[in-house]
């Protein structure tokens, strides 16, 4: 794909600026500027979890975060004004720009039944239909899900609060997305959180980046990539897509470029992987690894490294080597010269960082394609030295943080038995809870009956998200927790509860003291966080503070002093800390640190080359290299008439969240119902770009899937793949196939066929 105007540069700044317009607050982009991700007086970015660059003097923000927080900053409101008398129907005719863009929720709202209208409530009556209901459903059949956009403080509180009403049902956002990440390095290293820091970008001679797209989903990202470009170290992307980021970028912060608005290319080169083709590909590159030490020997493999750390290397080396090249280009997508290439890269790089996103994640064999990244980062000793390790880039900005203080529906007995301790010996539900998959079930037939959301958007980030979006209807009684309304609020329970809350922009005054809260980003780096503006609602609580007072209001557990808790956010975290011993390292004297420090790094093990796994080393894990699959199950049975369809965000696009119908880095505008196709498929089928295509589903579950009216456009992608946004293409996912182990959504290995508008292709 070639463009003659770069990702980043000043297009990124016209859409910050522009963002900030568009909401009505443009003198409030200095603000913003000043304040994102700083530290001592500032705020952490509602956007992605990146990590943040220290003592950064200037702007520590790119132009996604921008959006973000000009989208929380608004002064825009959907009041009582709005809702009142408003049915469900009539919210849901709006389009899911629409809906977020009405404005802050500024009131409590309830829905009921029996009148089929929403209308704005107070606080005591929000939270007296809440106990309610509440107390009336078995706590079994209540579901509590955790967004990551949430604070630690709101988490811990928030699976404290479900495990003392008697539920054990938590799932999180993590269950969308890098929970194979945290599954699949548990087994291989002892730990499910990535091994590097920021820092590590500025010493790696090496950097892979796979199955991920940071110059729309992580842009702070492409700044480290790009001043390591700068000096000298080499980037090499396996990609289904050649994104404009990789291939034409320009720093903002670059004046030069500013003038030129000309940029570099970041990626030495990209590898268009097929779709699932990432664990081939990681074997292949495996085996030229053992193919050069079977020439060099002892010169390539780091031996000291693997005899003092590692298991399974033997088995690993038997299950590569027997593999037959023509097998691992068939089903990675890549020659095998390209596959030697990179093999080469990584035998000469004395420091590799190896990095990924749910373009790994998102598919049936995820979890064991991430344990062959781990493999190829053990190989030669790139875990536990600067410049080098694992770095799974997470979404939202704290759904690692939310995982860390047991917003999850599996945890050990040590932290429920810390809890009790700490709070008076109260009585906590110890089962093992369902999983997103496992609620999602329950929603379709009926033993799920009630969801309480803590942020986010499930329906919508949901797979088979129409078919969930309909159970949620079904449901006794919904309860979301949010800054912004979503098409998840419009399909409530028999009874539903909209409760506004604080954003990270907004000053916390909560108890009458300025408050503050913390997250942790990808690095496993815990910081503190300050709103900046004035919340433009009296009726807006603190998150901390809601789920205090419903813990209050339901009565289930009066030894947690919820109230008091929610008047000092220190008392939180000095809860946590206490909660924490012998769960997760590093979370000692909480409290004194965020306020002295603003932040703090929280050990890893791994990184430090201790490896907390039963036979107290790092697993080489070797995989299979063909294994049945719905895309393979859907070829076998259909042929050349299946394509593999991944789901994937505009630019103008943070998760769920849809700033606009452009997108900017791939030449689209004003439309967001597009399949991104290889012009040769398109030839191949008798297509031609522009033409608009019905996509059906090819899964064997007993249920038709269908998304109407695409438009094709030809983009530089691997052949056999194409892509189209979600939500969109959302109904297309099942939920009936997820990754093994782990059950997450198989969002980008959808088998699927093109369907010409009332006829068969």
């Amino acid at each position: 794909m070639t463009t003659s105007k770069p990702a980043g540069g000043r297009g990124a700044i016209a859409a910050s600026l522009k963002a900030f317009r568009r909401q009505r607050i443009p003198i409030k982009v200095i603000g913003s500027f000043l304040h994102a991700n700083k530290v001592h007086g500032g705020f952490d970015c509602p956007g992605c979890a990146f990590p943040d660059k220290p003592g950064r003097p200037l702007v520590d923000s790119c132009e996604q975060g921008q959006k973000a927080i000009a989208w929380e900053m608004t002064r825009k409101a959907a009041d009582a004004t709005f809702f009142d008398g408003r049915t469900p129907e009539q919210l849901r005719a709006l389009s899911d720009f629409e809906l977020e863009f009405q404005g802050r929720l500024t009131t409590p709202v309830l829905y009921e039944r029996s009148t089929n209208q929403y209308r704005a409530i107070d606080w005591d009556e929000a939270l007296r239909v809440a106990a309610t209901e509440l107390n009336a459903l078995d706590p079994k059949t209540v579901a509590f899900y955790a967004s990551g956009r949430s604070s630690n403080e709101a988490a811990f509180l928030w699976q404290l609060l479900a495990r003392s009403y008697g539920s054990p049902h938590l799932p999180d956002s993590s269950n969308f997305c890098h929970e194979p990440s945290g599954y699949a390095l548990k087994q291989s290293i002892g730990i499910g959180k990535g091994t590097c820091q920021l820092d590590d970008f500025e010493q790696a001679e090496l950097i892979l980046v796979i199955g991920q797209n940071p110059a729309s989903n992580h842009p702070r990202m492409m700044a480290a990539l790009y001043e390591a470009r700068q000096r000298g170290a080499t980037v090499l992307v396996l990609n289904p897509m050649a994104e404009r980021g990789f291939t034409n970028f320009s720093d903002p912060k670059n004046l030069g470029e500013l003038v030129s608005n000309r940029g570099i290319p970041v990626a030495n080169a990209i590898h268009r992987v097929r779709l699932g083709g990432d664990l081939a590909a990681l074997q292949g590159i495996m085996k030229a690894l053992f193919e050069l030490e079977a020439r060099d020997p002892g010169k390539v493999l780091d031996h000291a490294f693997i005899d003092a750390h590692c298991e399974g290397l033997d088995a690993l080396r038997d299950a590569v080597t027997s593999l037959e090249w023509p097998d691992i280009e068939r089903e990675s997508g890549l020659g095998q010269s390209a596959i030697r290439e990179i093999a080469d890269c990584y035998a000469k790089s004395r420091a590799t960082m190896l990095t990924w996103c749910m373009g790994l994640t998102h598919h049936p064999r995820a979890v064991e394609t991430i344990q062959q990244v781990t493999n190829l980062a053990l190989l030669r000793g790139n875990i536990g030295k600067p410049g080098a390790g694992l770095m799974p880039v997470r979404g939202h900005s704290n759904v690692q943080g939310d995982r860390t203080m047991g917003a999850t529906s599996q945890v050990s007995t040590r932290w429920l038995d810390n809890q009790s301790a700490c709070f008076d010996g109260v009585e906590l539900c110890r089962d093992d809870g369902c999983d997103a998959a496992a609620v999602i079930d329950g929603l379709f037939d009926g033993s799920m009956r009630a969801l309480l959301s803590l942020g986010g958007n499930f329906g919508v980030a949901a797979p088979d998200a129409p078919r969930v979006l309909d159970a949620l209807s079904r449901s006794r009684f919904t309860l979301h927790i949010a800054t912004k309304l979503n098409r998840t609020h419009c399909h409530p329970g028999e009874i539903g509860l909209l409760l506004p809350t604080l954003g990270r922009t907004d000053k916390d005054l909560s108890g009458g003291q300025a408050q503050c809260i913390s997250t942790e980003d990808s690095s496993s780096t815990v910081r503190a966080s300050r709103g900046v503006q004035s919340p433009i609602s009296e009726r807006q609580l603190s998150e901390p503070m809601i789920v205090t007072r419903l813990g209050d209001a339901i009565g289930r557990a009066p030894a947690v002093p919820w109230l008091a808790l929610a008047d000092d956010y220190g008392r939180i975290r000095d809860a946590i800390e206490q909660c924490q011993r012998g769960v997760t390292e590093g979370f000692d004297d909480y409290r004194e640190r965020l306020e002295k420090e603003g932040r703090f790094h929280l050990p890893n093990s791994a990184a430090q080359r201790r490896w907390a796994t039963a036979s107290r080393r790092a697993n080489l894990i070797p995989a299979a290299l063909v294994a049945e699959t719905p895309l393979s199950t859907a070829l076998a049975r259909h042929g050349a008439d299946v394509l593999a369809l991944m789901t994937i965000r505009a630019h103008d696009q943070f998760n769920t969240t849809v700033y606009s119908n452009d997108d900017r880095y791939r030449d689209v505008a004003g439309d967001r119902r597009v399949l991104f196709i290889h012009a040769d498929d398109l030839a191949q089928r008798g297509l031609h770009e522009g033409q608009r295509v019905d996509i059906e589903a090819l899964v064997d579950d007993g249920v038709s899937r269908r998304a109407e009216s695409f438009t094709l456009r030809a983009f530089d992608i691997a052949r056999g793949c194409v892509a189209a946004y979600f939500p969109e293409a959302s109904g297309l996912v099942p939920a009936s196939n997820y990754s093994t182990g782990t059950r997450t959504p198989i969002y980008k290995e959808v088998p699927v066929r093109l369907l010409a508008i009332g006829n068969r292709i």
